[in-house]
């Protein structure tokens, strides 16, 4: 069944276009995940869908039997509910054989998996946080046809963020979403499509999947590129030598070479990669020393002291003290016992998850202009950076570095509140939930800088890839305010904690091992065949991409080889992926 069908979208917001001429549809059942660069129009293609925004063009055909639901990244109520009745009220009993009592606990099931304790609490009292996850709640309990989820896993805990991801695993029902969590991405979509130059691109699979594709396309028209690169300077050579009589008889010869420039320029300015490089100030002996601290009912007789490249992730229940504690080793909240200073040389930067010191009618360069005007790196020969080259390693064009901060995407505004606390130079570094509203880009700059640095380090978080990618310890909240360390990013703190019921599970008795999974399937005389068909074919297959590649890669050949060069490189690393996954099917059957 098609829930809907778009054909020709176009979106602007103010003065930049976010996507024109896009056509889109879904299936019943496809789970798809929205990718993209921050201000790229992710938020506005998700709200056209769910019917909410009209585009400046093009339509939208919905299926009238489909039922849809749509989450924001900062949801609403209109009415001032109890949490539990809001979530009931979603629930459609045309479509649902729910009795009263069963729908009831099903709903405060799920809000207490979400973090909501006290169900019976009014939704407009509660913070935002826990307002998306009644909301969250709220959507699963409609059980639509199609979910539609913009960042989902924002103000939620790991642990709800593992349920919420096995949940939809476990679902038939059909998803788009929005997200930064790559594992959570990873985990959920069959399928991915990024918006990117204005256009949207189609990829079938997970995330995973995607990645190693993309990787594959960047590497054929990086050969391309290097091809075209080789006929500009060919072409604008023979455009200066030649006589005015022939440029009159080659003009779509010079239409050509000025397409070709344009396209190099745009490559140069919108593909441009985020690019961190801030030095550190130095950091003295004694830096943050909080020596057993207590706070309220939060923290209990903890003691911290600071030293030189200390990368903690710290991690609880939503509501547990993480930002509290944060809060307190910065000295911004004093502890109910205990002490805590910080050394004289000590440049706190600290990224909160409100951004609250923007001027909205300020440019974007004006508001990093406020922060320092030069840094000082203190490394190479170009020891000073600017702010409006910071801005340019930042990914904001020189057209955005001069638009109004009020114009820019949350995600964009989060962008440039972090860029505001790198040009302070830190050598202290707190981040509060970084993660939330950035895209892919970003991420992948900051876990970059963060790797780099060289100073303190102490993230709250619940993205775990962002965790494994830039942390070496975990301080993980427990019980009556007890933090208690754990070595290793977040992915092996997880395995020391299923370790434990891992071990009851080797002490099982014998009895028990009539459930293990039975034995491997042997091949039929067809699929023993085809396995060694396999086996001829993918070596040859792994041939060919290689040719071509060298082909693509030697400068030689016309822009038309080039490009039928890297159709045929799509096509066999498709026919690669398909052999593989089927050699790999039938090798773990033969055992």
């Amino acid at each position: 069944m098609t829930l809907f069908s778009a054909s020709q979208l176009s979106k602007s917001y103010f003065e930049k276009t976010l996507f024109e001429n896009v056509s889109f549809g879904m299936q019943e059942g496809e789970r798809v995940g929205i990718i993209g660069r921050n201000g790229a129009g992710k938020t506005s293609l998700l709200r056209i869908i769910a019917g909410i925004d009209e585009p400046d063009a093009g339509e939208i055909a919905f299926n009238r039997e489909a039922r849809f639901e749509y989450l924001s990244q900062l949801p609403h109520f209109d009415v001032d509910d109890l949490a539990l009745t809001t979530v009931m009220n979603a629930y459609d009993a045309k479509h649902g054989h729910l009795e009263d009592w069963e729908l009831e606990t099903k709903a405060r099931q799920t809000l207490g998996r979400l973090g909501i304790h006290e169900p019976l609490r009014s939704v407009h009292a509660m913070s935002g946080g826990q307002r998306k996850r009644v909301a969250i709640a709220r959507a699963l309990i409609a059980d639509p046809d199609l979910l539609i989820l913009d960042e989902p896993t924002n103000h939620l805990d790991a642990a709800s963020v593992q349920w919420l991801q096995d949940t939809l695993q476990n679902s038939s029902r059909a998803l788009l979403l929005v997200t930064h969590d790559r594992y959570f991405l990873d985990a959920v979509c069959n399928r991915i499509v990024e918006i990117d130059e204005h256009r949207l691109f189609s990829y079938e699979g997970s995330y995973e999947k995607y990645l190693e594709r993309k990787e594959s396309m960047i590497a054929v028209a990086d050969a391309t590129a290097a091809h075209q690169r080789n006929k500009l300077r060919t072409e604008l050579a023979w455009l200066q030598k030649g006589a005015k009589a022939r440029r009159t008889k080659q003009q779509s010869r010079i239409d050509w070479i000025e397409r070709m420039k344009q396209e190099q320029r745009t490559e140069s300015t919108e593909f441009r990669d985020i690019d961190i490089e801030i030095g550190g100030k130095f950091l003295g002996g004694k830096i943050i020393d909080a020596v057993n601290v207590s706070l309220e009912k939060l923290v209990t007789d903890f003691t911290y002291r600071a030293a030189p490249l200390d990368r903690i992730g710290i991690i609880g229940p939503n509501g547990a003290g993480k930002t509290s504690l944060l809060t307190m080793l910065a000295g911004r909240r004093p502890p109910t016992s205990g002490h805590v200073t910080l050394g004289e040389t000590v440049n706190l930067g600290f990224f909160e998850q409100e951004i609250r010191d923007l001027k909205d009618n300020e440019t974007v360069l004006s508001n990093v202009r406020d922060v320092a005007e030069y840094i000082d790196v203190g490394v190479g020969r170009e020891r000073y950076i600017s702010a409006k080259e910071l801005c340019d390693r930042f990914g904001f064009s020189s057209k955005q570095q001069h638009a109004f901060v009020h114009t820019l995407s949350g995600g964009e505004r989060r962008r440039l509140g972090l860029l505001r606390i790198l040009m302070s130079n830190p050598n202290v570094l707190f981040l509060d939930e970084p993660t939330n509203d950035f895209d892919l880009v970003t991420l992948g700059a900051l876990e970059e800088y963060l790797g780099n640095f060289k100073g303190v380090l102490l993230i709250v978080s619940h993205d775990r890839a962002f965790l494994d990618a830039t942390v070496t310890t975990i301080w993980a909240f427990e019980e009556g305010g007890r933090i208690k360390e754990y070595p290793g990013n977040y992915s092996a703190y997880l395995e020391k904690i299923e370790s434990r019921p891992k071990k009851q599970q080797e002490e099982r008795p014998a009895d028990q091992a009539a459930s293990a999974p039975s034995a491997k399937k042997k091949l039929s005389y067809k699929e023993q065949r085809e396995l060694q068909s396999l086996e001829t074919q993918i070596p040859d297959v792994e041939k060919r991409i290689a040719e071509i590649e060298a082909h693509m890669s030697s400068g030689e050949g016309s822009y038309a080889d080039h490009t039928e060069w890297a159709r045929q490189h799509a096509e066999l690393t498709t026919k690669m992926d398909q052999l593989t996954l089927r050699w790999l099917e039938l090798s773990e059957m033969a055992g």
